[in-house]
């Protein structure tokens, strides 16, 4: 495999893992119960305030193992930090407290895909799904793990599916174009990137995962301005610095424009 479509294929893949954190409900902003109040929304943190709220709510946590949105909200700080291993382990003991809670199923498989076990996941986010009362949230979840699975054609159909329940929800259409992304269709990925992003209720991730596919054409400065959009200057640069360390992987700034230089003539 050459090295711009190892980039591409894993940088998809990590871009569908991260938008999963998105597609099944987002605890991480519950206050409901015992849950701590932190400063503000952990998807807007840096590093530091993240690992940060990962202490103060761990020690929430500690009291009361048993209350699902601590341990939800728990479990997603430590995967944003990335922590997985530990977030399924905290997930796992949620979902025995919790066995028939659809959300609670849902956080699970999320937690076992990005542990890397993806066929567990899958069976997870089923036997959460119901036939008579769908969740888009699920079907969202369910395409993201089976493009991970290299199901490209059902996985597409998933997130149709949810488009259908929820009509131009953003984050299930960014996972559309990133399916399209990890098949090389960069144009095709870029136009329900677009899309997402025009949304309402668009998040920071979505706007990511939009300038990832620009940069990987080779429009690196129209990238990391997308990258900055909308955001404060803290997280702005983070997501210049993701998106740098992407497209860095295997000199493939240099390397992506002179293919597309080399495909143009």
């Amino acid at each position: 495999m050459a090295a711009s479509a190892r980039l591409l294929k894993g940088a998809a893949l990590l871009a569908i893992a991260a938008a999963m954190a998105g597609c099944a409900g987002k605890p991480s902003n519950i206050t409901t119960g015992s849950v701590p109040k932190l400063a503000r929304p952990v998807d807007q943190m840096n590093a530091t305030e993240l690992r940060g709220a990962a202490e103060t709510v761990g020690r929430a946590y500690e009291k009361n193992p048993k209350d699902r949105n601590v341990g939800m909200n728990y479990a997603n700080i430590l995967r944003m930090n990335g922590r997985n291993e530990q977030a399924l382990a905290v997930m796992q003991q949620v979902a025995i407290f919790h066995p028939q809670d659809r959300e609670v199923l849902a956080a699970y498989g999320k937690a076992q895909a990005a542990a890397g076990q993806l066929e567990q996941a899958l069976n997870t986010i089923l036997r959460a799904q119901t036939p008579d009362r769908p969740d888009w949230r699920l079907k969202s979840a369910e395409g993201a793990i089976l493009d991970q699975l290299g199901r490209a054609g059902e996985a597409r159909q998933r997130y149709r599916e949810a488009l259908d329940l929820k009509p131009n929800e953003p984050s299930v259409l960014s996972n559309l174009g990133m399916s399209y992304l990890l098949a090389r269709d960069l144009k095709t990925a870029e136009t329900y990137l677009r899309s997402a992003v025009a949304q309402p209720g668009a998040d920071s991730s979505v706007r990511q995962n939009l300038a990832l596919t620009v940069g990987l054409q080779g429009r690196f400065q129209e990238a990391e301005t997308i990258a900055r959009q909308e955001l404060a200057a803290g997280q702005a640069e983070a997501n210049v610095a993701y998106l740098r360390s992407m497209l860095a992987q295997q000199n493939a700034w240099k390397k992506l424009a002179d293919d597309d230089g080399r495909n143009t003539n």
